[in-house]
């Protein structure tokens, strides 16, 4: 259905902004042309390459297509808010369908939303800043007062996001010289094959107790026993309903990693935090590690005393929380405090190739420095 609604939409902008534009009709034509494979890029995805998650293009064209259907929902949601008031307009003052002005807003739509789009794209492209975090930790040890851990999440390695873009990730990773890296889930878009050797930057990710992840839901998109397979073979520990022990001067930290909610649609287990926690030591305050921040609840019901998530990108726009809120449980971006817990959204390192924009919602590496809750 996505797709049939992404052609509805294309025709509603073709019938309201392109074809009343007074210009000759071959150059009408061509601009409809010219905004038909970015509208539908995600049909084309899957036509081609059996999914609308991973476009295997060059860079250009990935570029090129997320710039347009980007440029092309930001043009839907513009002339979505001109129809409503000018038809508000209509009927209060009773004026003319087409009144004078009417062809300077549909070229003032089109202009801004192809050169918010761009921005937008330059923005989730752009190699991501550090994001420094202190969080207060309940029952912290001693000893792990100021423990620095980073958190990398939602890469989608792709054909967008190739292996200059994550050797330039690991490097600023790397130059936090933290004492522990994990990664909360969606490293990749695409086959291990297809993306061998754009992941390979990420076996130099060095820190002193080493790289943790947990699955996110595109590595169930593709395969996620090769993906298992593969990560670990470049020195990352994938956690699925398992916990790791992190031996710190004589203070302990158990770090614990849940498969995401996909994962029994394609045959394997699914989360389960009581599995993830058995036998680890009761003493050492809970570091869990899931994709999604849904559930935090009843996460931080069962003494987890800090979750790191991802999954939401934050939104990608500034004030969309209305729209990608409630299927996360209201928890988007950043910080929050679910009883005794701590909660952190990353607002992702990388972004899905499929909408690559960001609008006021940097993308980010994130240090995390641990705290006494006093």
């Amino acid at each position: 259905m996505f797709h049939v609604y992404c052609a509805i939409a294309y025709l509603f902008i073709v019938a309201r902004v392109i074809a009343p534009l007074p210009i000759r009709p071959r150059w009408r034509f061509l601009l409809a042309v010219a905004l038909l494979p970015g509208a539908l890029y995600h049909f084309w995805s899957r036509l081609l390459f059996g999914t609308m998650f991973s476009a295997e293009v060059p860079y250009a064209i990935a570029a090129l297509l997320g710039w347009t259907f980007c440029s092309f929902v930001l043009l839907l949601v513009f002339t979505v808010i001109g129809e409503i008031v000018a038809m508000l307009q209509a009927l209060a003052l009773r004026r003319l369908s087409n009144p004078p002005g009417a062809t300077a807003r549909r070229v003032t739509k089109l202009v801004l939303a192809f050169a918010l789009g761009g921005y937008g794209f330059i923005q989730a492209a752009r190699l991501p800043e550090v994001h420094r975090v202190p969080l207060a930790v309940k029952d912290l040890p001693a000893d792990l007062e100021g423990f620095r851990m980073v958190q990398l999440t939602d890469l989608h390695i792709s054909k967008l996001f190739q292996r200059d873009w994550v050797e330039g990730v690991v490097g600023r990773t790397n130059a936090l010289q933290a004492d522990l890296i994990v990664v909360t889930g969606d490293f990749i878009d695409g086959t291990v094959e297809a993306r061998r050797d754009d992941v390979a930057p990420l076996a130099q990710l060095k820190a002193r107790h080493g790289v943790i992840g947990i699955p996110g839901n595109h590595e169930y998109y593709f395969d996620y026993g090769a993906w298992k397979t593969a990560l670990e073979g470049l020195g990352i520990r994938m956690l699925t309903n398992q916990h790791a022990v992190v031996q710190h001067g004589a203070g302990q930290l158990t770090v614990a990693g849940i498969a995401d909610a996909v994962a029994q649609r394609f045959g394997y287990e699914g989360p389960d935090l009581n599995k993830a926690l058995e036998g680890a030591p009761a003493a050492a305050p809970v570091v869990l590690l899931a994709h999604r921040p849904a559930g935090a609840a009843s996460h931080a019901e069962a003494g987890v005393a800090l979750q790191l998530s991802g999954h939401t990108h934050g939104g990608m726009v500034m004030g969309m929380e209305p729209v990608f809120g409630p299927p996360n449980e209201g928890y988007l971006s950043r910080g929050y405090r679910v009883g005794g817990m701590q909660l952190y959204v990353s607002n992702g390192t990388g972004l899905w190739m499929g909408f690559p924009i960001r609008l006021g919602v940097p993308s980010e590496i994130t240090e995390f420095v641990l705290t006494r809750d006093r």
